[in-house]
């Protein structure tokens, strides 16, 4: 994490969410001065002096970090966060990508997204991750308010190399897992019949940790997957997408699904 900045000092609120902890939220503030740079390790949560944070993630924990210049803040000066982030499998290989900032509203956010995959590089797993978020909350420095509230419901459909379509499933994007006590509350309200943080693309390209499919019962190996946006949960229409390709063994690629540019002041990485 860096902070370009031009203040004396600027705090930032760090918020980690567990998703196989029933996205349980454990957050803490620490001080950046100009130009401060500072690695956290999510198996030694340090702050930016060396000190421990406070926070101590289970084994195999995953899920949300968000991160937001709590201030202060000037007009001329607001502050801006630069970073990326790595995450090192058990099984060799490795995804690394820039940190997102949110992105759309309610009047802009666009209906489709889609973005490609194929298997070149004998890849033969994939981690397709979505964020949903509400940043729209009154407290200073509450950067993600009621993750466990927000979802999205997505229609997908699968693209070859020659566009015929293939139809698939509507999925919900959530910050939970089918162990989640909420999970089938979750499905009642959104109207769908599955729910995750993750997906796999389909079944010649499924999910590394064998999660649930975009599009089962499809073998297409090449191709693009389009999102269409049907519902959400009331006005919360920030979301950010991670897509994650990786053959299991010492190769992997991650990158952000764009749907739209702008100047946020929060952070959002996925590990």
């Amino acid at each position: 994490m860096y902070l370009l900045s031009q203040n004396n000092q600027s705090n930032l609120h760090i918020q980690i969410f567990d998703v196989s902890n029933n996205c349980n939220e454990n957050n803490f503030f620490d001080a950046y001065t100009p130009n401060d740079t500072h690695v956290y390790n999510l198996r030694d949560v340090l702050t930016n002096d060396g000190n421990p944070s406070g926070v101590a993630l289970p084994d195999n924990a995953y899920g949300v970090v968000a991160i937001t210049i709590d201030g202060p803040i000037s007009f001329n000066d607001p502050g801006v966060l630069i970073g990326n982030l790595r995450i090192e499998d058990d099984n060799g290989y490795e995804y690394r990508t820039n940190l997102q900032g949110l992105f759309g509203d309610e009047d802009s956010c666009c209906p489709f997204a889609t973005f490609n995959f194929n298997s070149e590089g004998n890849v033969t797993f994939s981690d397709i991750i979505g964020i949903p978020i509400d940043d729209d909350v009154d407290g200073p420095g509450l950067a993600v308010d009621n993750i466990l509230d927000i979802w999205w419901l997505i229609n997908v459909d699968i693209y070859d190399n020659i566009e015929n379509p293939f139809s698939c499933r509507d999925v919900v994007f959530a910050c939970t897992n089918q162990e989640s006590p909420l999970y089938e509350g979750l499905l009642e309200e959104a109207g769908a019949s599955v729910a995750s943080f993750e997906y796999g693309i389909n079944n010649s390209i499924p999910h590394s940790k064998g999660g649930e499919l975009l599009c089962p019962d499809n073998t297409i190996t090449e191709g693009l997957v389009r999102f269409e946006f049907l519902d959400f949960e009331d006005d919360d229409r920030e979301a950010i997408f991670f897509i994650g390709l990786n053959n299991g063994n010492g190769r992997g690629s991650i990158d952000a699904l764009w749907i739209q540019n702008g100047f946020f002041n929060t952070m959002v990485i996925v590990g």
